[in-house]
């Protein structure tokens, strides 16, 4: 039965809902995750689900089944409504305001129809969700152990000794290392991947039957990425819990889950068994997006400005040695150490390695962001206007108070330019060309998609008219589709405009298909430099191997391949 929120008994009726799931039932397989034929104890149950906020419709008119012990994936673009769909399974729009239709059962839970006392006993106890952030997760003044245990001793009423016990034995299970001793840390001592790793244990505190994953994965590195699905895995197959795998990454998803349900405008475009969905795919949808994702085994596409550009081009920027210290006395550290490199005219050089190689630093060194400790850069003096620098997280490198266009006129004042009418025309130039609306100068950065902002970003780095960009993860946090549009902006950028681009990322197949040569760093050295095809398919040094097969795989048995093999050397590494 199809029953509104009790939440939002007022909500208006969203119209068309009745055409909207006969659409959405022909597209999506009826059957439950892992089990063909739809029989099974189904674990979640979505029948016409359809969520509002408003005049948009953000869910429309969805239904799946997910069996008990199974794994299903959410896979689509941002803003197709996957973690929408999430949040509804546990309730979590209640009291937003938000119109929430259709049916939903979890674990035998009504969710529609429960009261909040029922809700509370289901999140957490029955089900659990792992947020994409697991700092804005995590109370920053409480240690991570003292935040499981209370989570624990809400749904079991255990002792504050057995609580913390508890604690101890899931941060150890997930795979923190000294979990005693670390499970007093709070969350700033914790590395991205150990703080996931807290999140998962959070959720795993009370045994739930399932887990919903939204974007687990998606601001760690490749390393650590397996690292976690690895666990994710593991998991399933102790404890016979379901998963719910929300991500835009479908390499993520094709190692991780029985079955995909690719979403699009809040609607099921195609749902069935991953290799199935994967390896021919029905929809046109679900094949675009397949043709975004970046390959780490196919060969660079796009071409440098000139047959020789790369060995033959104007050197722009050079550093020597370079090195640069945190802290003092016996606590200083070395991020980069005696690292050197060139970078020629219309050629882009990416920096790849894991989180904490020292890949951000030596990219903020080359802008004049940060002073090396030792060696050289040239040209020097500080900051530098012909080399400028896109930045990882739009949201935080734009002010929230100012308008997009103030901020990309920035440059323009910094050199001198009073003109407000021109300096008005050249940032609207600017936005067009990064493909933005040069209309647009007014609004706010809270006004434009994740994509939209990174362009911003790329738009104002241009205004200083720079001979080089340096780009830090700048696309780690869209989804393939966005993705690819601002990894071609700046490939069209680099051959209009000459421009050459240090590109900084922890995803190698992005980097293989933007770079003309690449260096590998670990523990603030380069291990490995070369052009990008030697390295890639000849790597010597045994971390750039480690590193290429992390990598996530498209083809699902080769996934499972990969998985064995690094769960076989991790018992190998643990008998030693």
């Amino acid at each position: 039965m199809s029953t509104a929120s009790p939440a939002s008994p007022a909500s208006p009726a969203i119209p068309g809902r009745a055409a909207s799931a006969a659409s959405a039932a022909s597209a999506a397989s009826p059957a439950s995750a892992g089990s063909a034929d739809g029989t099974g104890t189904s674990l979640v149950e979505v029948a016409d689900l359809t969520v509002g906020f408003g005049e948009l419709r953000a869910v429309d008119g969805l239904s799946f089944r997910l069996a008990r012990g199974a794994a299903l994936a959410l896979v689509g673009e941002s803003g197709s409504g996957k973690s929408t769909v999430a949040s509804a399974l546990l309730g979590l729009h209640r009291g937003t305001g938000a119109y929430v239709g259709g049916s939903v059962e979890v674990a035998g839970t009504d969710v529609q129809r429960a009261s909040d006392d029922e809700l509370r006993r289901l999140r957490g106890a029955r089900a659990a969700m792992v947020f994409q952030d697991p700092l804005s997760s995590l109370d920053p003044y409480y240690a991570i152990g003292d935040q499981i245990a209370e989570v624990y001793r809400v749904h079991t009423r255990a002792s504050r000794r057995a609580a913390r016990a508890r604690a101890v034995e899931v941060l150890d299970r997930v795979g923190i290392p000294d979990a005693v001793r670390r499970s007093r840390s709070r969350p700033h001592e914790f590395s991205g991947g150990m703080r996931q790793r807290a999140l998962i244990a959070m959720a795993l505190a009370c045994e739930p039957d399932l887990l919903i994953a939204d974007e687990p994965t998606t601001a760690l590195d490749v390393t650590v990425q397996a690292q976690i699905l690895d666990l994710l895995h593991a998991l399933r197959e102790e404890t016979g819990m379901g998963l719910l795998l929300v991500t835009h990454d479908v390499g993520v998803a094709a190692g991780s889950v029985d079955e995909i349900l690719v979403m699009r405008h809040g609607r099921a475009v195609e749902h069935g068994p991953v290799a199935k969905v994967l390896g021919a795919p029905t929809q046109p949808y679900t094949r675009e997006l397949l043709s975004a994702v970046p390959r780490v085994d196919a060969p660079r596409t796009d071409v440098p400005i000139g047959a020789s550009a790369a060995v033959a081009g104007e050197v722009v920027l050079e550093a020597v040695g370079l090195r640069r210290e945190f802290g003092r006395g016996k606590r200083a550290f070395a991020a980069v150490d005696d690292v050197s490199l060139t970078l020629r005219r219309g050629e882009t050089l990416g920096i790849v390695g894991e989180s904490g190689s020292g890949k951000t630093t030596l990219g903020r060194m080359l802008v004049g962001l940060l002073e090396p400790t030792a060696g050289r850069i040239s040209p020097g003096g500080g900051v530098r206007p012909d080399v400028q620098m896109v930045f990882q997280d739009p949201v935080s490198s734009l002010n929230p108070r100012r308008s997009v266009g103030e901020s990309i006129a920035d440059p323009l004042r910094a050199r001198g330019e009073r003109d407000e009418g021109g300096i008005r025309g050249r940032v609207g130039q600017l936005m067009e060309r990064v493909g933005l609306e040069g209309a647009h100068y007014d609004r706010y950065p809270h006004e434009f998609s994740g994509g939209q902002r990174q362009r911003v970003g790329i738009a104002r780095a241009l205004a200083a008219d720079p001979r080089v960009i340096v780009c830090d993860e700048p696309v780690s946090a869209l989804d393939v589709t966005t993705q690819a549009q601002v990894v071609a902006l700046l490939g069209e950028l680099r051959r209009e405009l000459g421009l050459a681009l240090v590109f900084v990322a922890h995803d190698l197949a992005v980097v293989r298909q933007v770079s003309d040569r690449v260096a590998v760093m670990r523990d603030g050295r380069i291990v490995e430099y070369g052009p990008v095809d030697e390295v890639y398919e000849s790597p010597r040094d045994p971390y750039t191997r480690q590193l290429l097969a992390a990598v996530p795989a498209l083809d699902p048995a080769e996934a499972a391949a990969r998985r064995a093999t690094r769960r076989a050397a991790r018992q190998q590494l643990a008998t030693v």
